[in-house]
């Protein structure tokens, strides 16, 4: 995987696109969000509760569905990508040593690497930060 250095900054040259890491990093945000259920029997009007159900976790929600089919449909290399933005985010890697941190990713293996994934708490907020560093910003994307 190449890797460019611009004013001190390493800039690899990522197979995730920004569109897939934008969507994951939406869906993890979606379903970083999501609570208990609070009230499993509830038959209220969602007017009437707030609309609290909207952020409980429901067993015929597609947030969950939809992230780890975003995450399975990405090839190889952008799942590795993604895994080593997610770490470099969360600090267990550096910028520097993102070849380092895509062959470490390889050990999880690619069947195990969405649930791996879906596990990690906060996932979207280190997404987000890995991607920030390599100098893409939710911002911009939703501003284009």
């Amino acid at each position: 995987m190449k890797v460019e250095i611009e004013d001190d900054v390493v800039r690899p040259e990522l197979a995730l696109s920004g569109d897939d890491a934008f969507y994951i990093l939406m869906r993890a945000r979606e379903f970083d969000e999501k609570t208990p259920q609070s009230d499993p029997d509830s038959g209220s009007n969602p007017t009437d509760d707030g609309s609290a159900d909207a952020l409980e976790d429901q067993a015929d929600d597609s947030v969950e569905a939809e992230l780890m089919a975003a995450i399975r449909g990405l090839n190889d290399d952008a799942q590795l990508d993604l895994i080593a933005l997610t770490w470099i985010g969360r600090g267990d890697f550096t910028l520097a040593e993102w070849n380092e941190a895509r062959e470490a990713a390889r050990d999880i293996g690619r069947k195990r690497i969405g649930r791996y994934l879906r596990e990690i708490p906060l996932l979207s907020d280190y997404l987000d930060e890995g991607l920030s560093q390599i100098g893409f910003s939710l911002e911009d994307y939703m501003a284009t």
